[in-house]
């Protein structure tokens, strides 16, 4: 188990996504995201979401990422953040997101 400290070391902030491609090289299917946190800037994620999302559903939509976390290099590209999602019974990835929208930035917590 951790304890708050360390829960507390996540930074979580709400962004929308404003763009979407497919990630062609990726081993699994996979869009990269450019997403608005406001007065953190632009970052780029990779999100493996093509099970039940089209670039078309993403676009616009407010979701909720970690931004504090080193940056990786996926299918040769550098993922900036981390976007969070529940695993569904199927294994297809639901994303979290705001029940209202909310500033661009905004810490999660």
């Amino acid at each position: 188990m951790i304890n708050i400290e360390d829960f507390s070391k996540l930074d979580l902030r709400i962004g929308t996504i404003l763009k979407v491609e497919s990630l062609i090289n990726a081993e699994k299917p996979a869009y990269l995201l450019e997403i608005d946190f406001g007065k953190l800037g632009i970052k780029k994620s990779s999100a493996q979401i093509t099970d039940l999302y089209q670039p078309s559903d993403l676009t616009g939509k407010q979701i909720i990422a970690v931004v504090n976390l080193s940056p990786k290099k996926i299918a040769g590209v550098t993922s900036e953040v981390l976007v969070l999602g529940a695993n569904s019974k199927d294994g297809a990835v639901v994303l979290l997101e705001p029940q209202k929208n909310i500033p661009n930035g905004t810490k999660v917590g």
